[in-house]
């Protein structure tokens, strides 16, 4: 992907789903073999999916899921019950295959991806198993503490949002069909609680949650740090960079470039839980259209997230109280997504049957 491509070209040439080939493909869905509309929303999903292909004949066998992580200075605050240890540790596990997400991946067979935008340690990959599938763009050495400042610089901000737009843009062009957002980041769930009331207007009690489960006393920290952030930085909601600069992540901005990336190259993308949607509100922001290219899979248990979701207009495919992020919701929405392919592709009209139609 070249690397000189600006977020205005980006922009430029996203264009909005094919409504046309929507119209086809539900005037197929009409003829199919059973009742009308009889399988709810897979027949949605698989419309949706010929009208971002530009096809009646969409496929999405080859999965991937692309991991985006980073450190963040606001755990000085105590608002995780986790070391920023750990974030480089699970970059290794996620290598070694042996994380949540790797085995849902498996199952539904993604592939698992992972970019060092900003981990607080350096990742020597030399001897770690499957090592090509790490993806280098250390903007950074994690964010600045939003508490007493911006997260980071306008420009680091669009660097991490081009270098999300880039590496995705990698796996489509190597054939990748569908591919999920991921994240890994001790103190993740504080920016994106941040970048959520920011964006919607959603209160700081409704949007913040317990993250990877600290007590009440964390709780109250992890609110009081993002009410902190917000007046100090004053992000400006209709300038996405705004604020994915001043209390953002930096692989939530390359999420948001995984997202636009999906859009620019007209490929569908499974937005996971509460980080990846604090990206999808940032990609949302910079580029409206690219919401028509997202399926949301599923709602996180995490208190905000069903907001975010709901101020973008997406309706979660699975509701299963899942909150670990990695992309494993996302992922594990792949296999729906798929059987509504797979329906839409391989059950006959009432034509091809031999079957009568409904009066």
């Amino acid at each position: 992907m070249n690397r000189d491509v600006s977020l205005e070209s980006i922009k430029e040439k996203i264009q909005p789903v094919d409504q046309i080939w929507v119209e086809k493909a539900k005037q197929r869905t009409l003829q199919l073999v059973m009742p009308t509309r009889a399988l709810g929303r897979l027949h949605d999903m698989a419309e949706r999916l010929c009208g971002i292909r530009q096809t009646l004949e969409p496929a999405v066998e080859e999965k991937a899921v692309l991991i985006m992580a980073a450190d963040h200075g606001v755990v000085n605050q105590g608002v995780s019950a986790y070391p920023q240890e750990v974030t480089g540790a699970m970059i290794q596990t996620f290598l070694a295959g042996g994380a949540g997400i790797n085995a849902i991946a498996g199952h539904v067979g993604a592939q698992v991806w992972v970019a060092d935008m900003g981990a607080m340690v350096e990742i020597d990959s030399a001897g770690l198993p499957n090592a090509e599938r790490l993806l280098t763009s250390k903007i950074k050495s994690g964010t600045e503490d939003i508490t007493q400042g911006p997260a980071m610089s306008r420009q680091e901000a669009e660097r991490a949002v081009l270098e999300g737009f880039r590496h995705a843009s990698t796996l489509f062009e190597s054939g990748i069909q569908v591919l999920g957002t991921g994240d890994m980041g001790i103190g993740n769930t504080t920016a994106s609680a941040a970048i959520g009331v920011a964006m919607t207007g959603v209160e700081v009690d409704q949007m913040v949650g317990r993250g990877t489960g600290v007590d009440n006393q964390g709780l109250e920290r992890k609110k009081n740090a993002v009410r902190q952030a917000l007046n100090i930085n004053r992000p400006d909601a209709e300038d996405a960079l705004d604020v994915l600069s001043k209390v953002g992540g930096l692989e939530i901005g390359g999420i948001a470039g995984t997202i636009l990336a999906a859009a620019y190259h007209r490929r569908p993308v499974v937005v996971d839980g509460f980080i990846s949607t604090a990206g999808a509100l940032i990609a949302a922001g910079l580029c409206p259209t690219v919401v028509q290219y997202m399926f949301a899979g599923h709602c996180s248990a995490e208190a905000g997230h069903a907001a975010m979701l709901k101020y973008l207009k997406l309706e979660p495919i699975l509701q299963l109280g899942m909150r670990l992020g990695e992309g494993t919701g996302g992922a594990l929405a792949m296999g729906i997504i798929e059987a509504a392919v797979k329906m839409f592709c391989q059950v006959m009209t009432f034509a091809e049957a031999g079957v009568a139609d409904k009066e």
